[in-house]
């Protein structure tokens, strides 16, 4: 619960700091900045699964190709409540998964070659239960409007940044310097705030599905050995071919699984992921 109220009240900040930035623009600019945001979330929610699944050359799997990842999810759906998500595979040697679809009625869970490899049954089944646990907690809903909200805060930022520097502006405003000047600060501050929200969300959303993963599985150990696993595998081989904006929805950072400035990354330290899990058995 802790958790989900800390995702929901760091959405309310990105949400504030859109308004904030849409006052910059007159008495209509909060307006002009809520529809963008609706807009944006429109297209992210009907088409952002496709998009996602398009850019990682994912492709359906069927059951007679990979019947044990079949009766997994079966066994995973039934235990969790959920429907059975469409399955796909993502022709690349690094480990890792991903889910997506804006509804448990309408997602997907995305595995790479590189995790069917290296995991044993138990490891991947912590695997799906994480990914499932995402579409219980609606996680790539949330992950999506975050997303979206802090992409209409970033062009705002920048429409205003030019409209201050080189468009029309009234004489007061004209005739102040540090107004200038703070704006055109604001302008930058504000989308680097928005940014650390939207990872803040991210890492806490892992943290969030290891927990319900581990108990929809039942064994939170096989999940941290995944991880541990998962870690490695992808120092090894990243997915130096993933589009950066999807990063933030692989069980792991596709680019390195440890993150030489954790205050940046999308993810949470596998090290202490793993701790909370070995925690949860104790």
């Amino acid at each position: 619960m802790g958790a989900r109220i800390k995702s929901y009240v760091l959405l309310g900040v990105l949400s504030i700091l859109l308004v904030y930035l849409g006052r910059f623009f007159g008495p209509n600019g909060v307006v002009v900045a809520f529809i963008l945001a609706v807009v944006l979330n429109w297209v992210s929610y009907f088409f952002g699964d496709k998009l996602v699944l398009a850019m990682t050359s994912a492709r359906p799997i069927s059951e007679e190709e990979y019947p044990q990842l079949h009766n997994i999810i079966a066994e995973l759906s039934v235990a969790s409540g959920l429907p059975t998500p469409k399955l796909y595979l993502i022709p690349s040697g690094s480990p890792n998964a991903f889910a997506t679809g804006r509804d448990p009625q309408h997602a997907s869970v995305a595995v790479t070659r590189g995790i069917l490899e290296l995991l044993d049954e138990q490891e991947l089944k912590g695997v799906l239960a994480h990914e499932m646990s995402h579409i219980k907690n609606r996680d790539i809903l949330l992950a999506t409007i975050a997303a979206t909200i802090a992409s209409a805060i970033t062009m705002l930022a920048n429409m205003l940044r030019w409209t201050t520097v080189f468009g029309n502006r009234d004489s007061e405003r004209g005739s102040n310097v540090f107004s200038l000047i703070a704006i055109l600060v604001m302008s930058i501050l504000i989308p680097i705030a928005a940014a650390f929200i939207q990872l803040a969300i991210s890492r806490n959303r892992e943290f969030l599905a290891d927990e319900t993963g581990a108990r929809i599985c039942r064994n939170p150990f096989s999940l941290a050995s995944a991880l541990r696993k998962l870690a490695h595998g992808v120092a090894r081989q990243p997915m130096n071919a993933v589009n950066p904006s999807t990063s933030h929805l692989f069980i792991v950072n596709p680019f390195s699984a440890k993150s030489l400035l954790t205050l940046f990354s999308t993810h949470p330290p596998i090290e202490e992921r793993i701790r909370r899990l070995e925690n949860m058995a104790v």
